[in-house]
């Protein structure tokens, strides 16, 4: 499996692909691999896509991907993928929208283990009253993300 490292405006990220992306590390959540990895048609262009989103330039992600996860899981992320962009839906929309109204839990579990977060917007699920919840980068990046969205200062 091709990785690629980089830096972004938040700090260090790294990608996983071959065919598809299949996984993004945030800052704080990097493998130990040493190095910068390797840097293919699919991965550079996934990291270029990032940047632009960073400086405000993209709204959405154009590249193929491929999450391994549970059936569940992955209705969940195409939930969360369907969220408009400096939008956000509540754990509870998100659970009523895969059709378990009660299952809020498993859609925080399955937030929890996206294995492409940004590229699936994880970030944009915040708590019923409104309040920044559990991220993989942190609440601090969470919030950043969310900022940058809503066109509000970030960085």
């Amino acid at each position: 499996m091709a990785w690629l490292r980089f830096e972004t405006p938040f700090g260090p990220m790294a990608l996983a692909g071959e065919a598809a992306l299949t996984r993004l590390w945030l800052p704080g959540t990097l493998p130990d691999r040493g190095g910068r990895g390797e840097e293919t048609p699919l991965l550079r262009a996934a990291r270029e896509e990032l940047q632009e989103y960073f400086s405000g330039a993209r709204r959405a992600f154009d590249l193929p991907l491929d999450p391994a996860g549970t059936d569940f899981q992955r209705s969940v992320w195409a939930a969360l993928r369907a969220i408009p962009y400096g939008e956000t839906r509540t754990y509870g929309e998100i659970a009523a929208a895969v059709g378990g109204p009660k299952a809020v839990r498993a859609v925080g579990q399955a937030n929890h283990v996206n294995p492409l977060p940004i590229f699936i917007p994880c970030h944009r699920v915040v708590g019923k009253n409104g309040a920044l919840t559990g991220y993989a980068g942190g609440l601090d990046l969470k919030g950043a993300l969310l900022a940058l969205e809503s066109g509000k200062e970030c960085l």
